[in-house]
C-alpha cells in the first residue's frame, strides 16, 4: 500500500516542517511512534523540503535550525519507523486541504491515524486545520490526534523562539526548547595549517549552509563528535582579522586530538560563548590568548557535564 508497502493496518502519521525538532515536535513524533506501535501499525513522518516558506514567501524565509542531513539525523531517533520528504514546490503549495490529505498522506502513505500539533496548518495558503482534519477524517475513514502545545519556562517552544534565543546568545535558552544543545553537521575540509604553525591544530568544516541559523560569532567552548570518537575544544566562529582575513570560518581545536579527519562528517555542539572574535597585535600575543581560551574552554565543559 502506497509509498511504504504497508499491509491492511495502514499507518499512523504526521506531517510537518519539523525545522529543528525540538521539544514540541518530538512530542508529536513520540506519540505518533506510541500510538503506530500500539495499534500494529507503522509510523509515518511526511515533512518537506525545501521549508514551504522559500517557496511560498522567500523574503520571509527564516534561516533554518536543522539542515536537511541533521534534521534526518535527529527525527531518526524520535522512534517513526518511515519518513517521507517531500520537494516543496508551487505544485504542492496549491494543492487544496482536501487533495493534499487524500493523494498523499492516505493514498501514498495508507493512513489510518493522523497525529498533529495544536497549531498545524497545511494546504493552499495554509488554510487547512485541525478541524479541516477531523472533517475530512470523518469523512474517509481516519482519526485525528492533535497534540497540545509544549512550554518551557513559560514559553511556548517553537521554531522562532529558538531562533530568538540564537541571535541573542543565548545558549542555554535554545538548548532548554530543544531539548538537546544546538549543533551542526558539516565536513572537515581542508585549512590553511596556520593553526598547526601556533601549536593549536584545528579542523576546518566545509560547506556550511549559508541558510543554516548560527549564534553570533565569537570563540566557544564545543563538543565534536565523529566517527569512532568524540572530544571537547574551542571553536573560532568569525572571520581572523589578526591574519586579515574577513571570511567566516568555523575552526574548531580538539582537546588531546590529533587524528587525521580531513573529509570525515562531524558533529559540533556549542557548549558555552568564551570570548568575541578580535584581532591581535601579532601571532604570539594570539597564541597567548589561545592559551587562555583553552583554560577556559576546559572549564566551561567541565562544568557542563
Amino acid at each position: 500500500m502506497g509509498d511504504f508497502g504497508l499491509g491492511a493496518e495502514g499507518a499512523t502519521v504526521t506531517v510537518g516542517t519539523f525545522d529543528g525538532v525540538h521539544r514540541a515536535h518530538h512530542a508529536v513524533l513520540g506519540e505518533t511512534a506510541r500510538r503506530a506501535d500500539a495499534a500494529g501499525r507503522a509510523g509515518v513522518v511526511v515533512t518537506f523540503d525545501p521549508h514551504p516558506v522559500e517557496v511560498v514567501r522567500p523574503e520571509r524565509a527564516p534561516l533554518r535550525l536543522t539542515t536537511e542531513v541533521e534534521r534526518r539525523a535527529v527525527m531518526a531517533a524520535c522512534g517513526v519507523q518511515h519518513a517521507l520528504v517531500l520537494n516543496f514546490d508551487e505544485a504542492l503549495a496549491a494543492l487544496p486541504p482536501e487533495q493534499f490529505v487524500r493523494d498523499i498522506l492516505v493514498a501514498r502513505c495508507g493512513m489510518r491515524e493522523l497525529i498533529v500539533g495544536y497549531d498545524h496548518g497545511f494546504g493552499r495558503n495554509r488554510s487547512g486545520d485541525a478541524d479541516t482534519l477531523r472533517r475530512i477524517g470523518e469523512a474517509d475513514g481516519f482519526e485525528v490526534v492533535v497534540v497540545p502545545q509544549v512550554e518551557v519556562d513559560g514559553v511556548r517552544v517553537s521554531s522562532s523562539a529558538i531562533r530568538q534565543c540564537l541571535t541573542a546568545g543565548d545558549l542555554p535558552g535554545a538548548a532548554r526548547m530543544l531539548g538537546r544543545r544546538y549543533d551542526l553537521m558539516a565536513r572537515v575540509g581542508e585549512g590553511a595549517g596556520r593553526g598547526r604553525k601556533l601549536g593549536v591544530p584545528t579542523i576546518n568544516l566545509a560547506g556550511v549552509s549559508p541558510r543554516k541559523q548560527l549564534p553570533p560569532d565569537g570563540v566557544y567552548a564545543v563538543r565534536v563528535e565523529w566517527r569512532g570518537g568524540q572530544a571537547g575544544g574551542m571553536l573560532n566562529q568569525g572571520p581572523r582579522p589578526t591574519f586579515g582575513e574577513d571570511e567566516r570560518t568555523l575552526e574548531a581545536h580538539l582537546f588531546g586530538v590529533d587524528a587525521e579527519l580531513y573529509g570525515e562528517w562531524v558533529r559540533l555542539e556549542w557548549v558555552a560563548r568564551l570570548r568575541d572574535v578580535r584581532q591581535f597585535a601579532s601571532p604570539a600575543e594570539l597564541t597567548r590568548q589561545l592559551e587562555r581560551d583553552h583554560a577556559a574552554a576546559v572549564a566551561a565543559l567541565d562544568d557542563s557535564a
